[in-house]
């Protein structure tokens, strides 16, 4: 047994993407760049429309999977492959862009308030050729564990034998939303090869045995590899915990496109702008 400690805490960042969507970013920034396999995590969320309104406009992916997993609000997903639909509360997306993909992502309400998280994946040199590939998971489907001291929706992995519906995928990702009531704790077993993180959306917690600063709402967690983990909430919490196999190759990145080499994204860029992109 390896008792899974805090490697590092990083605020996030207020950034924008898309057509302005105010949002929160904590990785894919300078304190925290690439935690393999994950790319980068985008906290979105606002009760001001004029925040979100303007959505994210059609725009292209090759070579990673976007997670997309909406807490409140609803958006409206247009593809080039077709695909189209809206995600409400609780609903996942998880996409496997492949070769390409020319996607939308606009907000299916005029008011209210938008909540809402994307995780970024990196794709195997294998696989970030092959066709787009969605898993579409909505809220009722998500599996769940809860007792007096916690509830958790599982969307990948398992907990006391409770497992997610993702399953199968090459990282062998770990996907947990987590709410856990005042000083309770909760204990996760992780495998030793994967790297993994905390994210507190709200509350206030206490993670392995080593003492640590305080962390605060909207903050990411970097954890030490091991096989256990356990988080004190010193407050009502609320919370992602996600873990996954390292891939262990170079990357090159060109905003939407993560490939290998600069050479795959230069080619990338050269199929999106001669309309061979998102061919099939």
């Amino acid at each position: 047994m390896v008792t899974i400690e805090v490697k590092k805490i990083v605020k996030a960042l207020k950034a924008s993407d898309g057509a302005g969507v105010k949002l929160k970013r904590s990785i894919g920034t300078p304190e925290a760049d690439y935690v393999d396999p994950f790319l980068m995590l985008d906290e979105f969320g606002s009760e001001n429309k004029d925040d979100y309104l303007a959505g994210f406009p059609p725009h292209p992916h090759r070579g990673i999977e976007t997670v997309t997993y909406m807490l409140n609000g609803e958006f409206e997903h247009e593809d080039s492959t077709g695909s189209k639909g809206n995600m409400g509360p609780g609903d996942i997306q998880w996409m496997k862009t492949g070769r390409g993909i020319i996607h939308s992502e606009m907000p299916a309400m005029s008011d209210g308030k938008l909540l809402g998280f994307q995780l970024w994946i990196n794709m195997p040199s294998s696989m970030k050729m092959n066709k787009p590939k969605y898993e579409y998971i909505k809220s009722d489907q998500k599996t769940k564990f809860e007792d007096q001291d916690k509830k958790i929706n599982l969307i990948a992995g398992i907990f006391e034998n409770v497992e997610g519906p993702v399953k199968g995928h090459n990282v062998e990702p770990i996907y947990f939303d987590v709410e856990l009531n005042e000083n309770k704790k909760v204990n996760f077993t992780v495998p030793e090869t994967h790297n993994s993180f905390i994210y507190l959306l709200k509350g206030d917690l206490k993670i392995g045995s080593k003492k640590h600063e305080n962390i605060s709402d909207s903050t990411l967690i970097l954890l030490e590899k091991g096989s256990d983990l356990e988080v004190l909430a010193n407050k009502k919490s609320k919370f992602l915990f996600i873990a996954g196999k390292p891939i262990g190759e170079p990357i090159a990145r060109g905003g939407p496109f993560v490939m290998n080499t600069k050479a795959e994204i230069l080619q990338a860029i050269q199929d999106y702008n001669n309309g061979t992109f998102a061919k099939y």
